[in-house]
């Protein structure tokens, strides 16, 4: 579906049409992270990591969402759990693969926890010997981190279904899925077009797709995430006739960082009554009710007329969800 942000018209195409909506010299932003084979199942045992009155180790899940910055050898990442309360200060977490094991140093806000991976056989702030490569270990006892509307377990083929053709920077947790459409052919086609393509790094966590449970918008907070501007995507973004980001995580790193490279934290929240100052157009999935997302696709153009549009993409029966249709705003 295209919509015009400002007249609110509504077109309909198959994605293989895209090189003749765009014009030539307009500049498309990506997002090139790549999502982490995030999800990990973990014993617990040590202090309050037992079922209560007993010594039985319990299975916890973990979500890792970023490194921490740490001077020791040791990996130190904020994740979340289930159930939360069996990760106490303390408690330490044994996996499948032994070449690693865990130690929980302390609570974050909403929830977090940070924990210390070592090499097995390591103790705090010490290495023992050469310790195997973490992303190595990871990529063999951790598993993709697939939406949770997605009803079964992960699969060998998801370490790439559930990456876009963008894809280069490991560290996110969750794709940005507007990139799923593109194709390395249908790249080609649009560069013929002079269509040109630059991209950013956004590491995406799960605070993107959590819902608003607040009774007012300016009460929500959004998780901080980590992105980075390229040089060379800042000076394309400067003379661009037109910026359009392929999904939200590309608008609002553009956004957050008004186009200027280097590196950089957003909680950027966009909701109606924004002023985009860097972006002018849109790829996006199709988002749910109540969702930062659609808040974010209701300030690019209005409440009214994506209103409108989802009804007609109701009416037409357009796929939602991470694997849906895709809408361009422009």
């Amino acid at each position: 579906m295209t919509l015009d942000r400002a007249a609110g018209a509504v077109t309909h195409h198959r994605f293989h049409e895209l090189p003749a909506l765009l014009r030539p010299g307009d500049l498309l932003v990506a997002n090139d992270t790549r999502v982490l084979p995030a999800r990990l199942f973990a014993m617990v045992s040590g202090k309050g990591g037992a079922e209560s009155g007993g010594s039985k180790p319990r299975e916890v899940e973990v979500l890792l969402l970023r490194r921490e910055p740490s001077a020791a050898k040791e990996q130190i990442w904020s994740a979340l759990a289930k159930p939360a309360k069996a990760l106490k200060p303390g408690v330490r977490l044994s996996f499948v693969d032994p070449g690693f094991q865990g130690e929980v140093l302390g609570w974050g806000d909403r929830g977090v926890r940070h924990i210390a991976f070592r090499p097995a056989g390591a103790t705090a702030g010490a290495s023992s010997g050469e310790a195997p490569p973490f992303e190595a270990w990871l990529s063999r006892v951790g598993h993709v981190p697939l939406p949770p509307y997605i009803e079964r377990p992960d699969e060998p083929e998801d370490r790439e279904r559930y990456q876009t053709v963008f894809a280069r920077e490991r560290g996110a947790v969750a794709a940005p899925t507007a990139g799923l459409h593109f194709t390395a052919a249908l790249i080609e086609a649009l560069r013929v077009r002079n269509v040109q393509f630059v991209q950013i790094t956004l590491h995406v966590g799960p605070g993107t797709f959590l819902p608003v449970r607040a009774q007012r918008t300016e009460d929500h907070r959004m998780h901080k995430e980590r992105y980075f501007v390229p040089e060379a995507t800042a000076r394309a973004v400067e003379k661009a006739r037109r910026v359009i980001a392929i999904g939200t995580t590309a608008l609002r790193t553009l956004e957050a960082s008004q186009g200027r490279p280097g590196p950089g934290a957003t909680d950027l929240f966009i909701t109606p009554g924004y002023e985009f100052k860097v972006v002018q157009g849109l790829f996006t999935n199709f988002h749910l009710p109540k969702s930062t997302l659609l808040m974010l696709v209701s300030a690019f153009s209005s409440l009214a007329r994506i209103k409108a549009a989802y009804a007609e993409a109701v009416e037409r029966r357009y796929r939602f969800f991470s694997y849906g249709d895709a809408m361009l705003i422009v």
